[in-house]
């Protein structure tokens, strides 16, 4: 790619992506450790003609085209960071770094918005307005779209779209949904107090373990009793950790796990019975139990108008549109559909391993059409809110 964007075949277009994204996959870094990343995103974009905008971040990249005929902004968005998992895929091209690993295809998401970037430069002079580009660190920490946000790239920005490999989905395919798409992520730390003995003399304590076994079995409860069975939710305890002795009862038990839930209204209520539970349960044995939250990203909530556009997109480029299930896993992009309208597809990868395991890998002939996809998507969301679309918000 020269320093004045080309027209790419889509054979070519193909090739040049696969090399970013190896690139990229070769040299992963961590959550608010991408440096050399930011800096090798800045060089590509920069070398097509797209201009980069300093908005004071030390990881991540924001770049703007268009903006020569006047109108609304669009924010497209791809996570640039990987994960601390040793890799296992044996590909020419793992991972340089020692336990670390592009193992949820962040990588593809880089690759993806920089052949978006191409296309939109090919078209700058026609834009109906600025396509802002959102190249978003620390999305695994559920930190990065936070600090976008924080940092002003998301002022003037009317609509925010997104996208995430999918294993499950054959390639050519893009899931679009409008409301609920991937769930609230919330953790929880409970720490339940009760008294030392020794486990001859279990009447001269407090069993915390018992307590903290009492607690998890009415745990799920919450589901089966305080959730609407046409609603949904998971309450997963993941560690419990007490004690260091076969013949004494512990002073504490500590439990950790996760809420996932995809409606704000479901989503307090149980968090809100969650404590109730732990703590009248812990009480009711003559425990102390305290909870602490991890509170993550809301649930992705589509825009029903943008998810409409983006199937038009998927159609006109000549993809299948599907509705996809819906994930349990948890998405920062929704801190921005807090904030703007946003859409968030997945596009389909046909990888062999789901996200986050050692061996995860993806069909890489899926990138022109993720490009491609957001680029579209980007251009119809413009004249959509150029012509009055979303006057309303």
């Amino acid at each position: 790619m020269t320093s004045k964007a080309k027209e790419l075949s889509a054979e070519a277009l193909g090739e040049e992506l696969i090399g970013i994204r190896r690139h990229l996959h070769r040299h992963p870094e961590l959550s608010n450790e991408e440096y050399e990343t930011t800096k090798y995103i800045i060089s590509l974009l920069e070398r097509a003609g797209v201009r980069v905008v300093d908005y004071g971040l030390s990881t991540g990249v924001i770049a703007e085209i268009g903006g020569k005929q006047p109108g609304p902004v669009i924010a497209l968005r791809a996570d640039i960071d990987a994960l601390p998992i040793q890799e296992e895929t044996g590909a020419a091209y793992a991972s340089l770094y020692p336990g670390k690993m592009h193992a949820c295809g962040h990588d593809f998401h880089t690759a993806a918005l920089i052949g978006a970037a191409y296309q939109l430069k090919q078209r700058e002079g026609q834009l109906l307005g600025t396509v802002r580009l959102l190249f978003q660190p620390a999305e695994e920490k559920a930190q990065g779209a936070q600090r976008i946000i924080a940092s002003g790239a998301l002022e003037e920005v009317r609509a925010v779209i997104g996208l995430h490999n999918k294993p499950e989905l054959p390639v050519g395919t893009i899931g679009i949904t409008a409301g609920p798409l991937m769930a609230a992520a919330d953790g929880f730390v409970i720490e339940v107090q009760g008294g030392s003995s020794h486990a001859a003399v279990p009447e001269a304590g407090i069993d915390p373990i018992v307590a903290a076994s009492h607690i998890v079995t009415a745990f799920q409860s919450i589901v089966s009793r305080n959730v609407s069975p046409l609603q949904s939710a998971v309450v997963s305890v993941t560690q419990i950790h007490s004690g260091n002795s076969w013949n004494i009862i512990p002073e504490k038990a500590v439990l950790e796990g996760t809420i996932r839930t995809f409606d704000e209204t479901v989503r307090s209520k149980v968090l809100d019975r969650f404590r109730e539970v732990a703590t009248g349960v812990a009480a009711a044995l003559g425990a102390k139990a305290t909870v602490r939250w991890i509170e993550g990203p809301p649930p992705v909530i589509n825009d029903a108008a943008l998810a409409a556009l983006g199937v038009e997109s998927a159609e006109a480029l000549g993809y299948r549109a599907v509705k996809p299930e819906l994930s349990l896993a948890g998405e920062d992009f929704a801190f921005y559909q807090r904030v703007v309208p946003g859409l968030f597809v997945f596009i389909g990868t046909e990888g062999s391993q789901e996200w986050h395991h050692p061996a995860f890998n993806l069909d890489e002939q899926a990138l022109p059409a993720a490009a491609r996809f957001l680029a579209d998507a980007a251009v119809r969301s413009l004249k959509y809110y150029d012509s009055g679309g979303g006057a309303e918000l």
